[in-house]
């Protein structure tokens, strides 16, 4: 059976993508056993664990006996995961399908589910330690952390505070999200712009991604940070874990996700430690997926006012991308969504439906249950204006008149027909209009029809 394509659209895609021998190592560890088994659809945690005491291949039909005649859609998306993940190992033989275990994967999970497992390191004493911010703190600093960096990406001169973020942070968005020439700040490209418009969780995974796509320019194994991602997710919110526990390479690596927010680091009289957020606790989870919806702030009314209950500076230059603002209050920003607002967000890249879902998903909850929550005339407009722009295609052309005879103008109109050159002609007036790659040809097949 043929290897079902990938595409990385979460991190467990990302982790499929691995070579089958990097796979089979990540599968040594008990804890990446159990968050794979974690990520997994309902119905293939049901195989994996029917199948773990079975070391004998189940063919594709006895398999199919499990699953009710109306859950076949289902069955077939399950066993596409654990193929992708080789979490199944298949077998064709004669015309028969059959279905294993992997053997690496089905002896860690039975450890883990027997005799447990213990994480290569243990929270910290409280007595060794200073007072830990509560779980609200926490999870403000997370918060903190990524508006920062995320104005950091808009512009390092908005940051509210200093903040220095790693050279490999930055390098994987001087790729994509960011440009720089010579002599020049760094300016945000078009997909940069389009970033801003995301919601958080897929904003995270493209970081995420990005950084494990970029991992071995660093001179650090794809399985090995991923394999730390995953552990990672097994650490308790709120605990410390000693830094001294972590080889270089994660030491590097933690500091890297401090910059995200995904941990809190601090320093004591003698010792260092780390502290997951939930950020980080999550990361076993699919970061595409964006089903937990977080409270919306933007109000827009039908005369195009936007009005923004939010005292984030992030979500004011966010909103300065596609739009008017016009003042800030301490926790009110009111703008206006003009047309020179708006093309000004399209030259940058942004779309009109990017803008339109923006504003839907972060929708204040009194306006977030109406239908629509975003007015059919302000989205219809918003569209509108793009369309607009794309009205007139510019084309290099020529425009020739003044022919000797109306022979010279119908078999030049002909050469250039035959050519799918032929923009525009007056037959009357004997005038044309043909694209700009043509002309040395017509120039020259005129010459030889005036001689």
């Amino acid at each position: 059976m043929p290897r079902v394509k990938i595409i990385a659209k979460n991190f467990m895609d990302m982790v499929a993508s691995l070579p089958a021998i990097k796979l089979d190592m990540l599968y040594r560890n008990q804890f990446i056993c159990e968050a794979i088994l974690r990520s997994l659809p309902p119905l293939a945690k049901k195989y994996v664990l029917q199948m773990l005491y079975i070391d004998a291949p189940i063919t594709c039909k006895s398999l199919q006996e499990w699953v009710l005649a109306d859950g076949f859609s289902k069955h077939n998306v399950a066993i596409d995961r654990l193929v992708q993940l080789r979490v199944f190992e298949v077998t064709d033989r004669k015309k028969e399908t059959t279905y294993k275990l992997n053997p690496t994967f089905q002896t860690s999970l039975r450890k883990h589910l027997i005799h447990g497992g213990i994480l290569p390191r243990e929270p910290m004493s409280p007595n060794v330690i200073a007072k830990l911010p509560t779980s609200e703190e926490l999870d403000a600093y997370a918060l903190e952390q990524w508006e920062c960096f995320l104005l950091q990406l808009i512009s390092s001169g908005q940051a509210e505070k200093s903040s220095s973020f790693g050279s490999s942070m930055m390098r994987i968005f001087q790729r994509g999200l960011l440009r720089q020439r010579e002599k020049e700040a760094p300016r945000l490209t078009d997909c940069g712009f389009q970033f801003l418009l995301m919601d958080t969780n897929a904003q995270l995974w493209h970081v995420i991604r990005e950084y494990i796509s970029n991992s071995e320019e660093q001179g650090v194994d794809q399985a090995d940070l991923i394999a730390f991602l995953l552990e990672l997710s097994f650490h308790t919110t709120s605990e410390a874990y000693n830094l001294d526990t972590l080889t270089d390479d994660q030491t590097a690596m933690i500091k890297d996700l401090a910059d995200l927010g995904l941990v809190k680091l601090q320093k004591g009289s003698k010792e260092s430690w780390f502290i997951p957020t939930k950020l980080a606790t999550n990361l076993s989870v699919s970061l595409a997926d964006t089903t937990s919806r977080k409270q919306g702030f933007v109000v827009v009314e039908t005369n195009f006012r936007i009005y923004a209950y939010s005292s984030s500076k992030l979500h004011c230059e966010i909103l300065r991308l596609f739009s008017r603002v016009e003042y800030q209050l301490p926790n009110l920003i009111v703008g206006a969504i003009t047309k020179e607002s708006l093309y000004n967000a399209f030259d940058n890249g942004i779309t009109a439906e990017q803008i339109v879902t923006f504003l839907q998903q972060n929708a204040h909850p009194r306006v977030a249950e109406k239908v629509p929550s975003v007015p059919e005339n302000v989205s219809d407009q918003i569209r509108l204006w793009e369309s607009d722009l794309k009205r007139v295609e510019m084309t290099p052309a020529h425009f020739y008149d003044e022919f000797h005879s109306r022979d010279v103008f119908e078999a030049a109109s002909d050469f250039a027909r035959i050519h799918s050159d032929l923009l525009w002609e007056d037959a009357k007036k004997m005038h044309m209009v043909v694209r700009a790659e043509i002309n040395t040809l017509m120039l020259e097949h005129l010459h030889g029809k005036n001689r």
